[in-house]
Order: structure tokens, then sequence, then C-alpha cells
């Protein structure tokens, strides 16, 4: 299919071009990255990049995420070009345009800088050699198949969390970039928001002292399932690729994106498609935990299940995990509690704790006097950026990024293995080798090591092979 030029207005699906603008200019104001620093090498006359100097960007799934926080934010960087958008729903892909125009209309004077070219099937997004990277925004179930088609068609690839549904994808899609030799970076914003990044730049240069135990909350599943009927699939929908390698299943609004709107999705509380909280913000905040705990490279040695609501409110759809508290044990004896709470990230030292929000709350310590202490030149100074500016300098470099494609699995898997000893219950501690990614100790538990079944034509046996 040919890239898009739909005429469709978005009014007849109850969100008129007004209303979509009007959102996208309120959630605009919630960004929570830091400052984007662009080297002037990189940029030509008036600030803006030549056309030979643009980092080009397709960007596969146009929903909630990608209005709200990455189209901005990568179209505002100087020496980045979005030349394509995405999506199985084009009313998706219309109510774009307005909100592309804003960002690029003044750049227009300089050459080359058009309205991306729209599409409703990925592969002819990647099929195109004058994308040089993408960023995949879609429901989880879609992450790594596209993530490896990507790489396979040579982009750069930019993934939102969470990046997998099981721990062994996580090693396939790890495998498949290195093979490829493309730069990766979670889509993850949490270590440029200053409070995570001043907490794990002082427990990493030792003002709590030796670090004996951390805490991690993320918010609550909704679990409250509406009741809901088949109807029949919207015109401008592909549904049948929507789902992909997923089961499947009748079609209702509820079951894609509500109302048709950009309020967090129904899929999100769906186990065909998404793991819920304990996955999704899990990647954000046990990031931090990783980060500061310096065990971006492994995972805990041991992890629990303490408490585990099994049962959802309500008869419908949404089907995920809504309460939780899963406890890990890592190799140097640093005890972890993970549990549904609000989202923070606590360091517990021998000398004192530091605690980071997020939200308005904050930073906090015990004694106080340790938000005092200044990094001196010669310690541990992490770096400080976008993660878009983070992906886009490491396109350019070739180099790591900060949340690379081993950092970000082995994130994911510290939530997947909570998530499985929920799974097999029992009270029983499972032991974990972070090297040959197994439970020694539980039969069970390693039943839950496999690749996501999928439909054909996605399963991994066809994809690796195509």
């Amino acid at each position: 299919m040919k890239a898009l030029n739909t005429t469709e207005r978005a009014s007849a699906h109850g969100l008129t071009r007004r209303r979509f603008l009007a959102w996208s200019a309120a959630t605009a104001t919630a960004s929570i990255g830091g400052p984007s620093v662009i080297p002037s090498s990189a940029l030509g006359r008036d600030g803006a990049a030549a056309p030979s100097e643009r980092i080009t960007v397709g960007m596969i799934g146009v929903g909630r995420q990608v209005c709200a926080y990455n189209l901005r934010r990568f179209a505002g960087q100087p020496d980045c070009q979005v030349v394509a958008l995405c999506d199985v729903d084009r009313w998706r892909l219309d109510v774009t345009d307005e909100r592309v125009a804003s960002f690029y209309g003044a750049k227009r004077k300089i050459e080359n800088f058009g309205n991306p070219d729209r599409y409703t099937d990925f592969r002819e997004l990647l099929a195109r050699a004058d994308i040089d990277a993408v960023v995949i925004s879609t429901p989880d179930h879609w992450h790594v198949p596209m993530a490896v088609m990507a790489a396979q068609a040579g982009k750069d690839v930019a993934l939102e969390k969470p990046i997998t549904r099981t721990i062994p994808e996580g090693r396939l899609l790890v495998e498949a970039i290195r093979k490829h030799n493309r730069v990766f970076r979670m889509d993850s914003e949490f270590r440029s928001i200053s409070a995570f990044h001043r907490a794990c730049e002082l427990v990493r240069n030792g003002r709590i002292g030796r670090i004996k135990r951390i805490v991690s909350g993320v918010p609550k599943s909704d679990t409250s399932s509406p009741t809901v009927t088949e109807v029949p699939v919207p015109k401008d929908l592909d549904y049948d690729l929507w789902l992909g390698p997923a089961p499947r299943k009748p079609y209702c609004e509820a079951r894609v994106h509500e109302n048709r709107g950009y309020e967090r999705p129904g899929w999100m509380r769906i186990s065909d498609y998404c793991d819920g909280m304990i996955l999704n913000w899990g990647a954000h905040l046990n990031d931090i935990v990783q980060w500061g705990n310096n065990s971006e490279h492994t995972c805990p040695v041991e992890v629990e299940a303490v408490f585990c609501d099994r049962s959802p409110n309500g008869q419908g759809l949404w089907d995920v995990l809504g309460d939780f508290e899963v406890h890990y044990r890592y190799a140097d004896g640093v005890e972890l509690a993970y549990k549904s709470d609000s989202p923070y990230v606590r360091f517990e030292g021998e000398e004192g704790w530091v605690q980071a929000h997020f939200g308005r709350r904050g930073i906090e310590a015990e004694p106080a006097s340790i938000l005092d202490s200044q990094i001196k030149p010669n310690e541990l100074h992490l770096p400080l950026m976008t993660e878009e500016r983070d992906f886009l300098d490491c396109v350019r470099s070739r180099k790591k990024t900060l949340e690379n494609e081993e950092v970000a699995h082995r994130t994911t898997s510290l939530c997947h293995l909570g998530l499985i000893a929920l799974r097999v219950g029992n009270g029983m501690r499972l032991h974990w080798d972070p090297e040959a990614e197994r439970f020694t100790n539980s039969n069970e538990a390693n039943q839950h090591l496999v690749l996501p079944s999928a439909r054909d034509p996605w399963s991994y046996d066809r994809i690796l092979n195509s």
C-alpha cells in the first residue's frame, strides 16, 4: 500500500482535530525529559542540520505515547527528521496532520522538510532505504517481532518499554541487535528525571554507605474491567494486523483503544498483549534500581512472591495483576522489595537512605544533609540527557546507549522474574542463574521461559528465517 493521503475526518469517531490539538498541547506540558544538548557540529544554518546530516526516523505506532511525547520530542531535535508514520488505524494517522505541521511548518523553507509519509503496514516503512532508525510504540506483543525485523532491515531501534513478553524473547532480541550491528535504546525517560538521576548519583558515590536494601513501587493496574460485546471492526482499522502474533479474538473498542481516544488503552490490561504495571511501569522504576545498584548487566539470584491479587475485579476483558509484592536478593546480598504502590525508588544503606519519587515529591533523604552533598570532579558523574538525545547521539557515533539492549533486557527480566514467582506461588524462593538465565530449583518456573506463541506468519521461525 502506498503512503496514505486520507481525507476522512477524525470527527467521525468523536475526536475532532481541534480537540486533538488541545489534548496534545495539554500533554506537552507534562514532559518530564531533561534538557537536550545538540553538538554544534551537527547543526547547519539557522540551528538546523543540513539534509545530508539529518537522522531520518520512522515511527511505528501512533497512539498515546507518540502523540503525547515521542513525536514532539524527536521532531524537536535539530538533527532529526521524522519522515514516516505508521499505524494500523488510519484515523490516528489522519489526526496527526496539523500536529506535524506545527513541528515542521517553519522548517519547510529548508530543503526536504515535508510532511511525513503515512503507512498502515510497518513492513512498507521498514523497506525504505532512506530511513535510519525507527521508534516502535505499539502494544507490547508487537515489540520484539517488529524490533527484530527492523534490525534485519538495517534500522537502529528505539523501543518502548517493556521491551519483551518473556525472558527468552529478550535474549533473542539482544542477539538480533548484535548480529545486525544496530544501535538500540529502551525508550524510558526516568534516567532523565532529575530526582532519579540525583538519587543514583548519590548512591553510586557512596553517600549512604554500602547498599543494604532497595524498595521500588509502581502504580496498581486497573482491573475493574468493563462489560463488553463484540461490534463490527471500524473500516479504517486493520484489526488482523493489530492482533498480529496475538490470539485471534473478537473486536471491541475496550480491547484496542477505548473510545478511540488517547486515554490509557484497554490492551494494557489484557494479558494477550501486555502484562500490566508489573512490567509496564516496572521497566521504568527497576531500571533506576539497576542503575543505582550498579547491576545493569545482571539480575538478582533469588526471587519470592510475597503477595498477589489473583482475582481481578469484574468478569470482562481485563485480566492482568492488580496488587502484588515480590522480594529479591542479589548475589552480593542486597535485598530488593518490589510492589504495587506509588511510583518511587528507595535506596537504604549503612549510613542513611535516599528516596526518589515520580512527581512533585521529588527526592528526600535521611540524614537530610545527604542532599546537600556535591559530587566532586574526580567522582562518578552519571550522564544526564533525554532518551531521544541519547539515542540520536549513539545512532551517529555507533556507541552503546545508556539503556542498550543488554541493560534493557536485564531490567525487563527482573520484572519478568517477579511475575513468574507470582504465577508459581507456593511461597517458594526461586533461585535464578543470571548467566544461564534459568531457574536452578524449579522446573515449574522454567516452564515460563519460552518464546511467546504466535499466529502465522508472525512466528519467530518465520521472522528469523525470512
